[in-house]
């Protein structure tokens, strides 16, 4: 080849390779000498609102995992009643399906015709032969409006105590609940919960026609070569080669940071590490946040998650996310393990949904969201659990996510990341 078309040719792969401004002398010492600079303040937009779209009840007078001592106490003792119960059965039966009251009855149980054509769920058990039982009216009633009052650890909601049925409706529940004394008839095999087949998730999540979440790779990418005006620099400017750089990098998330005084996970760590070194303010849950942790996350695609809960503040963390698993939250009392303990809810279905247990949990986020078009990472995630059993959610960057996060990693040690993934 001559000597002018080498020349000619080396100018050109030059002019076509993204240009990275050269990372300054006190960004090359903290790389090879130091932690990652990180910045303080809220990593979330704050004051915290909560999403368009998203039920606007505030449930404040209720526990979260901030506030575990909010609810009202459950009651010592089972009310006395004057005599048998007395209601409205009719009433009674449209009152089990209500799915404004906390998602219904029949979310976890079967209740013979009171909506078997409705997915019924079987977290709880099938009532519809419980007026054949024997039950006392006083048992069903106390039962319906606070089984606390039986059993402390219930998974049953406490739905007079918690106001979400007053004392005459729990009358007429129980006056429905006295007529059920035949075996359920399912149409189909979907209808009933005990035959309904258990959701397998096959389809090729690592391809963009079939999840739109692979768009958010190359925006990743994009993002990670972008010079910031304010500051003239960009990720790639200390990092070099992001898929040399963070072949593994993500397996390891997320982590304690003790500067901080928190576990910080991809999306939070995104955040305060570009803020201190770029200038870029890619607040938690905005479109460049989730971009770069689907990016930084799809690098590592393949690696055996590996998350340290050993070393000093880690461990401690990790056991107060183990502790957040059993609080109670919401007007429907639910913890995390009532819903994702197979020795509770788990590998059961609530209505027509399938509760997956907590090992898992954690290899596929972000992931798309088939019925909302949308990328959820994984604290957006806890958000919804909180807001769905009527519970006032925390910001993103709160601490208890991040303990709750590293504790759940730590059930999914050895378990590949294949970010982003695809789920319902």
């Amino acid at each position: 080849m001559r000597p002018a078309l080498t020349v000619a040719l080396g100018v050109l792969v030059a002019l076509t390779l993204p240009i990275v401004p050269t990372p300054s002398a006190a960004q090359q010492a903290a790389q090879a000498n130091g932690p990652a600079p990180l910045a303080s303040g809220d990593a979330a937009p704050s004051p915290w609102e909560r999403y368009t779209g998203w039920p606007a009840r505030d449930t404040s007078n209720f526990n979260t995992l901030a506030n575990p001592k909010a609810s009202p106490p459950s009651p010592t003792e089972p009310k006395k009643l004057a005599g048998p119960v007395t209601g409205d059965a009719a009433n009674g039966q449209k009152l089990v399906a209500d799915r404004t009251r906390g998602g219904s009855c029949l979310a976890c149980h079967i209740m013979g015709p009171a909506g078997n054509a409705d997915l019924p769920g079987n977290v709880g058990p099938d009532l519809s032969e419980i007026g054949n039982a024997g039950r006392e009216d006083e048992w069903l009633w106390n039962y319906v409006n606070d089984p606390r009052v039986y059993n402390p650890a219930t998974i049953m909601p406490p739905w007079g105590s918690h106001q979400l049925f007053s004392e005459t409706e729990v009358n007429d529940i129980v006056a429905f609940l006295k007529t059920l004394k035949s075996p359920a008839v399912f149409k189909t095999e979907v209808d009933n919960p005990a035959r309904r087949h258990t959701p397998v998730e096959k389809r090729d999540n690592l391809d963009a026609t079939t999840n739109p979440a692979m768009w958010a790779v190359d925006k990743g990418e994009e993002l990670y070569n972008k010079r910031e005006a304010s500051s003239g620099q960009a990720c790639a400017s200390c990092h070099g080669d992001a898929a040399t750089r963070f072949k593994t990098w993500a397996a390891g998330m997320p982590r304690w940071e003790p500067r901080l005084d928190k576990v910080l996970g991809v999306e939070e760590f995104v955040f305060r590490h570009a803020k201190a070194t770029t200038g870029a303010n890619w607040l938690m849950e905005s479109d460049e946040n989730i971009a770069m942790a689907v990016y930084l996350r799809n690098l590592a695609d393949g690696q055996p998650m590996q998350v340290d809960v050993t070393s000093s503040g880690a461990r401690e963390a990790a056991e107060r996310g183990r502790a957040l698993m059993e609080v109670k939250v919401g007007a429907l009392n639910f913890s995390c393990r009532d819903c994702h303990d197979p020795q509770r809810g788990g590998l059961k279905w609530i209505r027509g949904q399938w509760l997956g247990e907590a090992k898992g949990q954690l290899d596929h986020f972000p992931t798309w969201r088939t019925s909302l078009n949308q990328i959820w990472d994984i604290r957006r995630r806890f958000e919804w659990c909180n807001v769905a059993i009527w519970a006032n959610e925390l910001p993103p960057d709160a601490k208890e996510y991040g303990d709750l996060e590293l504790y759940l990693a730590s059930l999914s040690v050895g378990k590949k990341l294949s970010v982003p993934g695809i789920r319902h």
